[in-house]
């Protein structure tokens, strides 16, 4: 079999949607209690990927209705100065989410950083409080990327409980804390990796196949239990069909995965466009909760 039986997993449809009724809740939360969300997105250098993300995030904000603060700092900037900035944001009532865009320059020690910002404006979910909230069960912020995950399972399979969910790759932005989602939502979960021994027969067990891990077209067809659901979080540019050009994959083989698997994220358009939406989503529940509201689901 090598034709396309797998339905597409439409992301760019799903984070559309969540924006939409993020923007909603924003227009009642400011109608109801004068209250408007602030976004603060920290960017250190100029490195270009990180700066088309960064503005993104800054044109979405805007658009679902929340204040945008971008600080952009040049690439020397001492992590002292950077640390003083995060302080800042702390403190500031007017901003109730803070990201700092990685990776930092190497004379900046990452997790120092993230280590220092306030838990409850921890928007992307990378604080090691919010990580052992989500490990223990609590209410915690949770990486978006994961989370986003989660919101294309559920919304394509409905109620994950009882089934088998692999999760290959185990970094702490997107692993970890998908298999701590998938645990959540009682799946039985393998957390795969590098050292993982037949990881092909592992995966052909799975009704859920989750790769993050970092390798262009890891995953294979005949890895894929008939009509399991594979989300592809991987972005990997590679050499395209002409020369000088380039092209981007996931960490599953899009075709012979598609020709097995009963529903599929492609790459782009899959995982990748939820990220930004499901940030807003975050930035939205710690305002909520730093002023005391409930906050509800938002889809």
């Amino acid at each position: 079999m090598t034709e396309q039986t797998a339905k597409i997993i439409d992301g760019k449809a799903t984070a559309a949607a969540l924006r939409e009724a993020v923007a909603a809740r924003v227009a009642a939360l400011k109608e109801r209690h004068g209250i408007t969300p602030g976004l603060a997105v920290v960017l250190v250098g100029e490195d270009p990927a990180s700066q088309v993300y960064v503005r993104n995030k800054n044109e979405q904000t805007k658009q679902a209705g929340m204040r945008s603060f971008e600080h952009r700092l040049p690439a020397d900037t001492p992590e002292a100065a950077l640390l003083t900035l995060v302080s800042a944001l702390n403190a500031d009532p007017a901003v109730n989410g803070i990201l700092v865009q990685l990776p930092l320059p190497k004379h900046i020690d990452s997790q120092k950083v993230l280590d220092a910002i306030d838990p409850a404006k921890d928007v992307d979910g990378f604080h090691p409080m919010n990580a052992g909230r989500l490990a223990t069960g609590g209410n915690a912020l949770v990486p978006c990327t994961p989370l986003g995950c989660l919101i294309l399972l559920k919304r394509e399979l409905g109620a994950l409980a009882g089934r088998k969910a692999i999760v290959i790759g185990r970094s702490n932005i997107v692993g970890k804390p998908m298999a701590q989602l998938l645990l959540r939502e009682s799946c039985t979960v393998v957390l795969a990796h590098s050292k993982t021994r037949d990881l092909p027969g592992e995966c052909r067990q799975a009704d859920i196949v989750v790769a993050a891990v970092g390798q262009p077209e890891l995953v294979k067809g005949d890895w894929i239990k008939p009509g399991a659901t594979v989300i592809d979080v991987g972005i990997n540019r590679v050499p395209g069909a002409e020369p000088g050009k380039t092209r981007l994959v996931g960490d599953a083989d899009f075709k012979s995965c598609a020709a097995v698997a009963g529903a599929i994220t492609p790459v782009p358009g899959g995982v990748g466009p939820m990220t930004i939406a499901v940030l807003l989503r975050n930035a939205l529940e710690a305002c909520c909760r730093q002023h005391g509201l409930p906050f509800e689901e938002v889809f």
